[in-house]
């Protein structure tokens, strides 16, 4: 079963709405494929930015011609940026034990012209259709594509909302 997180925007009356220009993440960490598709699926996403550096899993289903192939099977395109994944010192940071210079890494990495120009093409894609932001960490707080979805929305106006798949 897969269970979706709303994200409300308050109106400048105080009042609340649900946003429907979101831009969402996923983590697929503790999941299997078929709970982040059907994550996927309930909140009717139409593309997967996929923003791992090392699209590779051994999860199974996760490696990028499996999720891709998975995806296209229930009609989500599949997109692979690899620009906007975290450069390894930023993922050996992580395994030290020191999150906080993953940040401080991937920060200055995305100042680089390719993780711009990705940039732009994921805010592009994001502004046409309904898509989600996919990388390992279940915990959004805890995985740089928080800080790229930051970034996207920075530019596009949306909201993020993130998604958890449940088992």
């Amino acid at each position: 079963m897969a269970v979706t997180v709303l994200t409300f925007a308050p109106r400048r009356n105080g009042c609340y709405r649900a946003m429907m220009r979101e831009l969402f993440t996923i983590g697929y960490e503790g999941c299997t494929i078929a709970d982040v598709v059907g994550a996927l699926k309930e909140a009717r996403i139409g593309l997967l930015i996929d923003v791992r550096a090392v699209p590779q899993s051994r999860k199974p289903g996760f490696s990028k011609r499996q999720l891709a192939a998975a995806l296209d099977e229930q009609g989500i395109r599949y997109v692979h940026l690899q620009a906007l994944g975290t450069p390894k010192p930023g993922r050996d940071a992580v395994r030290a034990g020191h999150p906080e210079w993953m940040e401080t890494i991937f920060r200055a990495h995305m100042e680089g012209d390719q993780p711009q120009a990705e940039l732009a093409d994921a805010a592009g894609l994001a502004r046409g259709t309904r898509a989600c932001l996919l990388c390992f960490e279940q915990d959004p707080m805890q995985c740089h594509r928080r800080i790229v979805a930051e970034m996207i929305t920075a530019d596009t106006g949306q909201y993020v909302t993130h998604l958890h798949a449940v088992t």
